[in-house]
Protein backbone atom coordinates (compact mmCIF):
# COMPACT_ATOMS: atom_id res chain seq x y z
CA UNK A 1 0.00 0.00 0.00
CA UNK A 2 1.23 3.32 -0.76
CA UNK A 3 1.50 6.47 1.64
CA UNK A 4 0.59 9.58 0.48
CA UNK A 5 1.91 12.58 1.80
CA UNK A 6 -0.40 15.49 3.18
CA UNK A 7 0.42 17.16 -0.41
CA UNK A 8 0.44 13.93 -2.30
CA UNK A 9 -3.34 13.31 -1.41
CA UNK A 10 -4.68 17.25 -1.54
CA UNK A 11 -3.26 16.37 -5.49
CA UNK A 12 -4.93 13.36 -6.00
CA UNK A 13 -8.45 14.45 -4.25
CA UNK A 14 -8.42 18.18 -6.57
CA UNK A 15 -7.93 15.39 -9.52
CA UNK A 16 -10.61 13.69 -9.12
CA UNK A 17 -14.11 13.99 -10.63
CA UNK A 18 -15.70 13.26 -13.99
CA UNK A 19 -13.78 12.61 -16.92
CA UNK A 20 -14.63 11.92 -20.84
CA UNK A 21 -12.92 8.80 -21.59
CA UNK A 22 -12.09 7.84 -24.83
CA UNK A 23 -10.08 5.65 -27.09
CA UNK A 24 -7.00 6.36 -29.47
CA UNK A 25 -4.83 4.01 -30.91
CA UNK A 26 -6.52 1.03 -28.66
CA UNK A 27 -5.85 2.68 -25.26
CA UNK A 28 -8.25 4.55 -23.31
CA UNK A 29 -7.57 8.39 -22.41
CA UNK A 30 -9.32 10.47 -20.29
CA UNK A 31 -10.40 14.77 -20.61
CA UNK A 32 -12.19 16.55 -17.82
CA UNK A 33 -15.51 16.82 -18.34
CA UNK A 34 -15.37 20.80 -17.74
CA UNK A 35 -13.14 21.29 -20.29
CA UNK A 36 -15.82 19.47 -23.08
CA UNK A 37 -17.82 21.47 -25.24
CA UNK A 38 -19.23 19.28 -27.05
CA UNK A 39 -19.04 16.13 -29.43
CA UNK A 40 -18.97 15.96 -32.97
CA UNK A 41 -19.24 13.11 -35.39
CA UNK A 42 -16.26 13.79 -38.48
CA UNK A 43 -17.48 17.01 -40.50
CA UNK A 44 -15.22 18.63 -43.17
CA UNK A 45 -12.40 20.11 -41.97
CA UNK A 46 -10.80 22.77 -44.25
CA UNK A 47 -6.84 22.05 -44.43
CA UNK A 48 -4.76 25.22 -43.73
CA UNK A 49 -1.35 25.44 -44.97
CA UNK A 50 1.73 24.92 -43.62
CA UNK A 51 0.69 23.55 -40.48
CA UNK A 52 1.82 20.44 -39.00
CA UNK A 53 -0.01 17.57 -39.79
CA UNK A 54 -1.23 16.94 -36.93
CA UNK A 55 -3.25 20.09 -37.18
CA UNK A 56 -5.90 18.97 -39.71
CA UNK A 57 -7.23 22.21 -40.43
CA UNK A 58 -10.40 24.59 -38.93
CA UNK A 59 -14.07 23.26 -38.81
CA UNK A 60 -17.03 25.80 -39.03
CA UNK A 61 -18.97 24.94 -35.96
CA UNK A 62 -22.44 27.25 -36.40
CA UNK A 63 -20.53 30.33 -37.64
CA UNK A 64 -18.01 29.88 -35.80
CA UNK A 65 -14.18 28.73 -36.47
CA UNK A 66 -12.24 26.09 -34.72
CA UNK A 67 -8.88 24.66 -35.13
CA UNK A 68 -8.50 20.77 -35.03
CA UNK A 69 -5.85 18.94 -34.56
CA UNK A 70 -5.43 14.99 -34.37
CA UNK A 71 -4.50 13.52 -31.18
CA UNK A 72 -3.19 10.38 -32.92
CA UNK A 73 -0.49 12.76 -34.62
CA UNK A 74 0.30 14.85 -32.10
CA UNK A 75 0.80 11.68 -29.97
CA UNK A 76 3.19 9.92 -32.45
CA UNK A 77 0.77 7.75 -33.55
CA UNK A 78 0.56 5.76 -36.67
CA UNK A 79 -2.04 7.93 -38.93
CA UNK A 80 -5.72 6.00 -39.38
CA UNK A 81 -8.71 6.13 -41.64
CA UNK A 82 -11.65 7.55 -39.78
CA UNK A 83 -14.09 5.19 -39.07
CA UNK A 84 -17.58 5.42 -38.24
CA UNK A 85 -16.72 6.01 -34.39
CA UNK A 86 -14.12 8.66 -35.37
CA UNK A 87 -15.23 11.45 -32.98
CA UNK A 88 -14.19 15.06 -32.72
CA UNK A 89 -14.54 16.64 -28.93
CA UNK A 90 -14.74 20.67 -28.82
CA UNK A 91 -12.57 21.77 -25.88
CA UNK A 92 -12.11 24.89 -24.08
CA UNK A 93 -8.58 25.25 -23.96
CA UNK A 94 -7.81 28.52 -22.77
CA UNK A 95 -11.12 29.90 -23.72
CA UNK A 96 -10.46 28.81 -26.63
CA UNK A 97 -12.27 26.28 -28.41
CA UNK A 98 -10.35 23.46 -30.39
CA UNK A 99 -11.70 20.33 -32.09
CA UNK A 100 -9.83 16.86 -30.89
CA UNK A 101 -10.20 13.92 -33.31
CA UNK A 102 -10.08 10.90 -31.34
CA UNK A 103 -11.13 6.92 -32.67
CA UNK A 104 -14.14 6.66 -30.60
CA UNK A 105 -15.63 8.14 -27.67
CA UNK A 106 -16.31 6.05 -24.88
CA UNK A 107 -18.11 7.53 -22.01
CA UNK A 108 -18.28 9.91 -18.78
CA UNK A 109 -16.67 7.82 -15.68
CA UNK A 110 -16.64 9.50 -12.17
CA UNK A 111 -12.90 8.75 -11.26
CA UNK A 112 -11.93 9.49 -7.09
CA UNK A 113 -9.16 11.56 -6.50
CA UNK A 114 -7.76 8.41 -4.68
CA UNK A 115 -8.00 6.10 -7.64
CA UNK A 116 -5.42 8.67 -9.86
CA UNK A 117 -2.23 8.36 -9.56
CA UNK A 118 0.63 10.68 -11.05
CA UNK A 119 2.16 10.88 -14.76
CA UNK A 120 4.40 8.22 -14.65
CA UNK A 121 8.36 8.54 -14.52
CA UNK A 122 9.38 7.35 -17.97
CA UNK A 123 12.76 9.14 -18.25
CA UNK A 124 14.31 12.40 -18.43
CA UNK A 125 14.29 12.94 -21.72
CA UNK A 126 10.51 13.05 -22.17
CA UNK A 127 7.92 15.47 -21.39
CA UNK A 128 4.63 13.85 -19.67
CA UNK A 129 3.66 17.36 -18.29
CA UNK A 130 0.37 16.98 -20.47
CA UNK A 131 -0.58 13.82 -18.61
CA UNK A 132 -2.97 14.80 -15.95
CA UNK A 133 -2.35 11.60 -14.25
CA UNK A 134 -3.67 7.83 -14.37
CA UNK A 135 -7.12 6.69 -13.83
CA UNK A 136 -8.43 3.64 -12.30
CA UNK A 137 -11.44 2.99 -13.24
CA UNK A 138 -13.58 -0.44 -14.47
CA UNK A 139 -10.94 -2.41 -13.55
CA UNK A 140 -8.66 -0.60 -16.21
CA UNK A 141 -6.05 2.47 -16.54
CA UNK A 142 -6.88 5.45 -18.69
CA UNK A 143 -4.12 8.17 -19.16
CA UNK A 144 -5.89 11.13 -18.16
CA UNK A 145 -4.61 14.20 -20.14
CA UNK A 146 -4.58 17.63 -19.17
CA UNK A 147 -5.55 19.92 -22.57
CA UNK A 148 -4.29 22.73 -21.96
CA UNK A 149 -0.96 21.30 -21.81
CA UNK A 150 -1.40 18.99 -25.20
CA UNK A 151 -0.28 21.97 -26.94
CA UNK A 152 2.83 23.85 -26.85
CA UNK A 153 2.61 27.76 -26.74
CA UNK A 154 3.77 27.80 -30.62
CA UNK A 155 1.30 25.53 -31.53
CA UNK A 156 -1.76 27.90 -29.73
CA UNK A 157 -0.13 30.84 -31.66
CA UNK A 158 0.14 28.91 -35.31
CA UNK A 159 -3.72 27.91 -34.21
CA UNK A 160 -4.61 30.98 -33.74
CA UNK A 161 -3.05 32.63 -36.66
CA UNK A 162 -4.93 29.92 -38.60
CA UNK A 163 -8.14 30.92 -37.35
CA UNK A 164 -7.36 34.18 -37.47
CA UNK A 165 -6.31 33.74 -41.41
CA UNK A 166 -9.65 31.64 -41.78
CA UNK A 167 -11.99 34.16 -40.45
CA UNK A 168 -10.64 36.78 -43.00
CA UNK A 169 -10.98 34.51 -45.89
CA UNK A 170 -14.76 33.91 -44.64
CA UNK A 171 -15.71 36.67 -44.56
Amino acid sequence: MKVHTNDESKLAADKGGKYLTFVLNGEGYGLEILKVREINGMMSITAVPRMPDYMKGVINLRGKVIPVIDLRLKFGMERQDNTAETCIIVVDVGGMLMGVVVDQVSEVLDIRGEDIEGAPNIGVNIDTSFILGMGKAKGSVKILLDIDKVLSDSDYMALDEAVVDEEAVSE
